[in-house]
Formats: C-alpha cells, sequence, structure tokens
C-alpha cells in the first residue's frame, strides 16, 4: 500500500528543498502521490497548518524540516487522525525562551529581518546560510547558489511574517507526548541551529505509542534535506514503511 506524503518546507524554502529527495521516494514503493506545501502570506504556524489541512489528502504521511517540523506538529494538534506517519527533520518544539536567551533570539531574527529590508533577501541569506550547511560545503558553490536562489524567490515582507510565525510559535510538547502514529526525529551531525542534543530531548517526550526512532545524519548541518539527500531518503523510506 502506497501513502500519500504532504512535505512541509522550512524558513523562506520551497519546493527545492525536497527535490534531491524525490527521485528515491518515488521509487520507493512506499509513497503515492507526493504534495509540497507554500505557506504564502501566512505569518503563524497555526495559520500555516491550516492551509496544509485545506489542501492535503484525508490521511496522509507528514515530514516537517526546519519550521516547517514545527508546523507539522500544529497539524497534528488540530487533526491528529488525519495523520498516518510523522517526520520531525532538523527543527524543535519549545516555545519562545524567557528573559535573556529568548531576546537574543529575537535580536538577530530581526537584524536578519532589517538586513533582507535594507540590502535584500540575498544578502540575508548569504549571512543566515554561513552557520545552515556543513562547515565543508560552505565552498560548494551549487550548493550554496541552490539555497541563495530559492530564498530569494521569497520577499523580505514574506521573511518577516514567517519570522513572527516563529516568534510567537506555541510550546509543541503537549503535541509529542500525545503522538501515537510511526515518528521520526532526524537531525545533521552538524546542525548548529537544531543541534542533536535537542532533537534527543524531543525524541524522549514523545510518547511509547508513536515508536519514535531517532536518526543522526552524517557530516550535514541544518539543510539535510539539500546536503545528504540520498540518507535522508533511506532513513524516510526505513520511516514510512514501518
Amino acid at each position: 500500500m502506497t501513502l500519500p506524503l504532504v512535505l512541509v518546507p522550512g524558513l523562506m524554502c520551497d519546493a527545492a528543498v525536497w527535490e534531491p529527495l524525490l527521485p528515491a521516494l518515488r521509487d520507493s514503493g512506499c509513497v503515492g502521490r507526493i504534495d509540497g506545501v507554500d505557506h504564502g502570506l501566512c505569518d503563524s504556524l497555526v495559520e500555516m497548518a491550516r492551509q496544509v489541512l485545506v489542501q492535503a489528502p484525508p490521511r496522509f504521511a507528514l515530514a516537517g524540516h526546519s519550521m516547517g517540523g514545527r508546523v507539522a506538529l500544529e497539524v497534528c494538534r488540530l487533526a491528529p487522525d488525519r495523520v498516518s506517519h510523522l517526520a520531525l527533520l532538523d527543527t524543535g518544539y519549545a516555545p519562545l525562551a524567557r528573559g535573556v536567551p529568548g531576546q537574543q533570539e529575537k535580536d538577530k531574527r530581526q537584524a536578519l529581518v532589517q538586513t533582507a529590508r535594507e540590502q535584500g533577501v540575498r544578502a540575508m541569506a548569504t549571512l543566515w546560510v554561513q552557520g545552515m550547511v556543513h562547515p565543508d560545503r560552505l565552498g560548494d558553490m551549487q550548493l550554496i547558489e541552490q539555497i541563495l536562489s530559492m530564498f530569494e524567490r521569497k520577499s523580505a515582507d514574506v521573511f518577516e511574517r514567517q519570522v513572527r510565525a516563529l516568534l510567537n510559535r506555541p510550546d509543541a510538547e503537549p503535541v509529542l507526548r500525545a503522538l501515537a502514529v510511526p515518528t521520526l526525529v532526524l537531525t545533521g551531525r552538524q546542525d548548529s541551529w537544531a543541534n542533536v542534543e535537542q532533537h534527543r530531548a524531543l525524541h524522549a517526550l514523545i510518547g511509547p505509542r508513536a515508536a519514535p526512532v531517532l536518526e543522526v545524519i552524517e557530516d550535514s548541518g541544518h539543510m539535510v534535506p539539500m546536503e545528504r539527500p540520498a540518507q535522508l531518503a533511506a532513513a524516510m523510506m526505513r520511516w514510512l514503511a514501518r
């Protein structure tokens, strides 16, 4: 039996983030229809999740990368019976931290918004990407150009709206504890934004009914779908076969 699969991209990403995976997924025999998602002008994770549910089949496997993982958790909060499998990739679950750490995150994100407004999205993305791929891939001009071009397809206004959504993110711990479908938690070993320890903590919150599996992709930063598509596709095929 093949499963419909919905792929939810992260901050400023689009279908290009998933393209390297698609041939392997389509050839796997596990996947039928594959739908991508565009967040449009949404400025809240809940609004993004509602948009996913409007577009998705009645029941589907769901994978979210980075901010898309948080959107996927909101989908599960809103309509748990519609999700057959869940994959959370290079993502998080906690709300904005209180006090100094939260203010530091706000300041960092708002500085990028200001750069996007004043210098353009490409200039912002050039700064952003420095910490988002494995250090050894910073010299891979083909990969870096794919990421920069993907960001450049969206406007500074879209970026500001998505940053607002992330800064106002809900606490997803209750969703994790309630999960009851096969769940994959995965990150890159060198993901400096959503690190391995964060994913271990996330994995530990998921109840046994979901039989959660934690996988770490070696030699990859935050952009696992583009950095290590073969390894991610293999992990997703194991997840979908469960």
